[in-house]
């Protein structure tokens, strides 16, 4: 279950271990986390990197720490946050869960209307100006799939962090942990959204006037684009276990 842990980075390499056993179900919710002593003989390390690996666990909602007690497992799908998506969503056998990615999908097709909407009710020449200068350079002759591709993650990563709320702020951090291992993945599924770059242009001319309706109109229309391909394409390779080979 357990394997010596790279030195560069023991606490970390602790708690990415103890968590994939948990998101895993190797170690249950109610059970007993193995104690110190016996972490630090199975991992090869120290405790003090065991100890810090039981803290982030304990921050991230997955254990409960007892002062003169065991650590006990807690379920995760009840206590732990957004933050674990991006663990959840590739399992240990490289394999992408089709139910965490059709969840993720959903979540960026419902924030993205929002957060034009919020920008737009608060125009800003400032963001607009760099929105323009993101599809501008989208339009570059010669441009592949995957620069495109990554202007378009920078474009909505501007509007989120110049025209958003502090929650939606935080929403999409947790939303680009979680798509960043599977980003080259799905570079050739979301191309159409990729291209569509006369939809992002009009985005920004809604936000810079002020029209919050069509701005979200028109961030749910682009956004869908990738959603429904995306759809597609898990629906093409789920099996019986809902899991889709990388």
């Amino acid at each position: 279950m357990f394997q010596p842990v790279d030195r560069q980075s023991l606490s970390e390499s602790v708690f990415d271990q103890l968590r994939s056993q948990i998101v895993s179900r190797g170690l249950e919710a109610g059970d007993s986390l193995p104690s110190e002593r016996i972490l630090c003989e199975l991992l090869g390390v120290n405790r003090g990197a065991v100890r810090e690996g039981i803290k982030r666990l304990q921050q991230a909602g997955l254990v409960e720490v007892r002062q003169g007690g065991p650590t006990r497992i807690l379920d995760f799908q009840s206590e732990a946050g957004m933050e674990l998506l991006p663990a959840l969503i590739v399992d240990g056998r490289g394999e992408l869960k089709i139910s965490i990615a059709r969840g993720i999908l959903q979540m960026r097709s419902s924030l993205a209307p929002d957060v034009a909407r919020h920008a737009a009710n608060r125009p800003n020449a400032k963001l607009a100006a760099a929105l323009r200068g993101i599809t501008d350079q989208m339009r570059e002759p010669g441009l592949a799939i995957e620069e495109l591709q990554q202007l378009a993650f920078t474009y909505w990563e501007t509007l989120v962090q110049q025209g958003g709320q502090m929650t939606y702020k935080l929403a999409f951090n947790s939303l680009r942990k979680a798509y960043r291992p599977i980003m080259s993945m799905l570079t050739q599924a979301m191309a159409d959204e990729f291209r569509d770059i006369d939809t992002l242009e009009a985005l920004t001319t809604a936000i810079e006037q002020g029209d919050a309706a069509n701005a979200e109109a028109l961030a749910r229309q682009h956004t869908d684009i990738g959603r429904n391909a995306l759809n597609k394409l898990l629906d093409a390779y789920a099996d019986s276990t809902g899991e889709l080979p990388l």
